[in-house]
């Protein structure tokens, strides 16, 4: 999908080719299995699987299962199915966890080498040992035991012998770094907790700055793509990878990441929004995640195009979510069936019409697109039209529907004129009396005169009760504050109306994920609730942009 529009690490791999530095390019996308994808996953899955190809590379999924404390085969199962839906496979797919015998006999090696020590330091002393950016950091009190000693400690913090927290595993670098990365980084932590892939094997866990580059090296990846905040960490990746000994050697290059108005894109918020029932789980259709995405009626080919047409830089950058909508209605106008639903109902009585009479009108299922072919649309004497389209007073010349006096078309039928108005004891409009021209069906040819607008109807005695969930931000503000993000939430983001829509869209009709364009009403796809009559749509999208290509 990815076209030859370059960007900075494309160019890279052109040069790495061109210059005989790699033979090939491998990528990876190692998540950690311990939340649901967001879309802004969604720019390094695509962005990683997308550069590969282009240059007949591949791409690996790595489950990086260092940390079994928030890990669980629930995440794991969710990012497979994620990326399958995205519609990428990976070369392979691997677990960060079966490098652990690798992992563990490389940390021997820089033992032996005098470049790992034990340190007995707790997380708060290590701190203060560590200095800050102004001030050098000092060297723990435990640096120059013995390879021997540090061998025996290690091996004992294997064997289950210390209790979580007592002891790590350090590097020597250099406490005096300017980069707070290089001073002594830990390297294995004590963890007494099952891992839901080596179970209870293991009691010590490699850090994640450890054990992701050697993942990489041992994998062969050529082009190792992460975000912009991982830039400070990729000099403690070329030590590691240095010292390690493995060949060939993987690079590390970073992008910028992309922020979305109204969007919240950090996991351990996400998680918040769950734990704390404000959205109704992960799959929310409100929600940024993947899952949520899929269930509102977002398309993979929406997200690809857009994540592919914001680029890549160096620098974070922020889009509008109109930007995104656009994409969405870009790939959905020619793909889906356009039908007819009544989302706030209003009466209509055809009184020239003969009663208990039904007849079948033929409708294009998209007019620009003539391949998703036609249905047959019943017409009868009882109507529902949306209440917005009739207006009592009398409208100006800009009014172009339905009125007192005033005749309009119902798309693919007749055009009818309202003569009487019913309302109850309250004063509110609850029927239109009508009458319907014979002369004007749909496809006639009839010029005689021009209607007032067109308008879209159901017929009443077949159509069928339907909910409608119509959603807006979930937050309130374009720049989410992370800070009190909780008081930026809309609590009118999700409303539910109820309604009709056409005999033509029954449940046995219509399938499981299948996208519509409602008239005049947006973009709705069947929600997973919906069982048997009980028809509940998602509103994917309005029909109007304000986004600028």
């Amino acid at each position: 999908m990815m076209n030859d529009n370059s960007n900075f690490i494309k160019t890279i791999m052109k040069n790495d080719l061109d210059e005989g530095r790699v033979d090939h390019i491998l990528t990876r996308f190692p998540p950690e299995p311990n939340a649901y994808l967001h879309i802004g996953h969604a720019r390094a899955i695509i962005n990683n699987f997308e550069m590969a190809a282009f240059f007949g590379g591949k791409t690996n999924l790595r489950l990086d299962d260092t940390n079994p404390s928030k890990e669980d085969t629930e995440y794991v199962e969710s990012i497979i199915n994620d990326i399958e839906w995205l519609g990428y496979k990976p070369a392979s797919i691997n677990y960060g966890s079966s490098y652990f015998d690798q992992t563990f006999d490389i940390a021997v090696k820089l033992i032996k080498e005098g470049l790992a020590f034990v340190c007995d330091l707790s997380h708060e002393e290590m701190a203060k040992y560590r200095g800050d950016i102004n001030t050098p950091g000092t060297n723990s009190p435990y640096r120059n035991r013995s390879v021997e000693e540090n061998l025996k400690l290690f091996y004992e913090m294997r064997d289950g012998k210390y209790q979580d927290g007592e002891k790590t595993l350090r590097l020597k670098i250099d406490m005096a770094s300017p980069n707070m990365n290089m001073r002594d980084p830990v390297i294995y932590r004590i963890m007494h907790v099952s891992h839901h892939q080596t179970k209870d094997k293991w009691c010590i866990y490699p850090m994640y700055d450890f054990a992701h580059p050697l993942q990489d090296a041992i994998e062969g990846i050529t082009h190792s793509l992460c975000s912009i905040e991982f830039e400070d960490h990729r000099p403690l990746y070329d030590w590691v990878v240095e010292h390690s000994g493995i060949t060939p050697v993987p690079h590390q290059y970073e992008w910028g990441r992309l922020n979305i108005t109204h969007t919240l894109m950090s996991k351990r918020y996400l998680k918040q929004l769950v734990d704390d029932k404000i959205v109704t789980g992960y799959d929310d259709p409100r929600m940024p995640t993947l899952v949520g995405l899929r269930r509102r009626g977002f398309t993979p080919d929406s997200i690809k195009n857009f994540i592919i047409s914001t680029g890549l830089s160096k620098i974070n950058s922020t889009v509008s979510y109109d930007m995104l909508e656009h994409f969405l209605r870009e790939d959905l106008k020619l793909k889906t069936k356009r039908m007819m639903a009544v989302i706030d109902p209003l009466k209509v009585t055809i009184t020239n019409y003969e009663e208990g009479k039904i007849e079948y009108l033929e409708a294009l299922n998209n007019v620009e697109n003539e391949e998703l072919g036609k249905r047959m649309i019943p017409f009868s004497r009882h109507l529902y039209i949306e209440r917005e389209d009739f207006l009592e007073e009398k409208p100006n010349k800009k009014w172009k529907r339905l009125s007192l006096g005033i005749e309009v078309r119902l798309m693919n039928a007749y055009f009818i004129k309202c003569n009487e108005v019913i309302k109850d004891k309250d004063g509110n409009i609850i029927e239109l009396k009508c009458t319907y021209d014979p002369l004007t069906k749909s496809g006639t040819g009839f010029d005689e005169r021009k209607p007032n607008g067109t308008i879209h109807f159901v017929e009443a005695t077949q159509a069928i009760k339907a909910k409608f969930n119509l959603f807006d931000f979930l937050m309130k503000n374009e720049v989410v504050s992370k800070d009190n993000f909780k008081d930026d939430i809309n609590t009118e983001s999700w409303i539910v109306k109820e309604g009709f829509v056409e005999n033509n869209l029954a449940f046995d009709k219509i399938s499981n994920e299948e996208k519509f364009q409602f008239i005049r009403n947006g973009y709705y796809t069947l929600d997973k609730e919906a069982k048997g009559n009980d028809l509940i749509f998602n509103r994917i999208v309005g029909l109007k942009s304000s986004f600028n290509v």
